[in-house]
């Protein structure tokens, strides 16, 4: 989702990454505590109409729950043959709205911002000697380097599928692999290059 913000001049939109995150984890621990049909609905049921006060499409709240949709079907399933479907309906609704909740702070929230409010949030740990600019400049490194990652396994998949090996999962491994080092390799050098030599460690 780090590449999924909206922009957009919404209330959501308009509220800083701090608060955002902050309110995020309290409804996230809240959810937890809803156990009924009703109140799960009404937390699904929020979190929807929030998509309409951010000012984002169902287009874009689809785009949230696709890539979970089979662990949830799957998680929904084994939760009612275990614990009936009462219960299994309510935790899929409470994990829907939590999952919707969290699509929503990155689809308002630039992944700058998103960074930012996490290095502040660690500030204290500075006291303890946590070195907080090395943990956001791996966080930020992370984050880029997944969809980077994604983007050239599409182009090695592309190329494979040219030769007539899309079936070979050898002949789609090794270039990534090989490609993925030989970028971070790249990384690394421009990271020791602006002053974070230990960066590498």
């Amino acid at each position: 989702m780090i590449s999924a913000y909206r922009p957009g001049t919404s209330p959501i939109h308009r509220l800083a990454a701090g608060p955002k995150m902050a309110a995020l984890a309290i409804a996230g621990t809240g959810l937890f505590f809803v156990t009924g049909l009703i109140g799960t609905a009404a937390a699904l049921s929020v979190s929807i109409a929030l998509y309409l006060v951010a000012r984002l499409t169902l287009r874009d709240l689809w785009s949230v729950l696709r890539p979970l949709l089979i662990v949830m079907i799957i998680l929904v399933s084994a939760h009612a043959w275990l614990n009936g479907w009462a219960a299994a309906f309510a935790m899929g609704m409470r994990l829907g709205a939590l999952v919707l909740l969290a699509g929503l702070v990155t689809l308002t929230t630039p992944s700058s911002a998103i960074m930012a409010a996490i290095e502040t949030g660690l500030q204290p740990l500075v006291r303890l000697g946590v070195d907080v600019e090395k943990i956001s400049l791996a966080l930020s490194l992370a984050l880029r380097f997944l969809p980077l990652i994604a983007s050239v396994g599409a182009e090695v998949r592309e190329a494979q599928r040219a030769r007539g090996l899309d079936g070979s999962l050898v002949a789609l491994a090794v270039p990534l692999l090989v490609r993925t080092l030989k970028m971070g390799e790249d990384i690394a050098d421009a990271i020791d290059a602006r002053g974070f030599g230990s960066a590498r460690k």
